[in-house]
């Protein structure tokens, strides 16, 4: 299975920000949304992303200036990114040893969504599902 088969089935919508966008912003983003994470975006496309982990940091170095501090300041700028084109199972390797939750997908270096650990999982279980029911009726039929 393919990344692109779960962007067609969740839908590519991706939530993003700008860099200047305040935390305070981004975290309302986020509440909104019912989302772990935005991408960063400028003109040119994704330059970074911005997760619940990246506002843990943030939180534990104490009072924090919600309002004064630009999303661009905590972003992690050095993005992970998959394509349409790679497997479930290679993004899930990728996701396990960034140790990260969610993956913008890129095609040519245009967002065209993103996915978390919880779709690739669900994806999973649903073609472990259908392979079941498969066996099931082969097996009845056979014997």
């Amino acid at each position: 299975m393919r990344l692109a088969q779960i962007l067609e089935a969740k839908g590519a919508e991706v939530v993003t920000t700008r860099p200047d966008t305040t935390i305070a912003q981004a975290v309302a983003l986020l509440v909104d949304h019912n989302i772990g994470a935005v991408v960063v975006v400028e003109e040119e496309g994704p330059v970074g992303i911005l997760s619940e982990r990246d506002l843990l940091r943030f939180l534990a170095g104490g009072p924090p200036d919600l309002v004064g501090t630009r999303v661009s300041e905590l972003m992690t700028a050095g993005m992970v990114t998959g394509t349409p084109y790679d497997r479930v199972s290679r993004a899930m390797t990728i996701m396990t040893e960034q140790r990260i939750r969610h993956l913008p997908i890129l095609d040519a270096g245009r967002l065209v969504g993103i996915v978390s650990i919880g779709d690739l999982v669900n994806a999973l279980r649903k073609a472990f599902e259908e392979e079941n029911v498969h066996l099931k009726a082969y097996i009845s039929t056979a014997g």
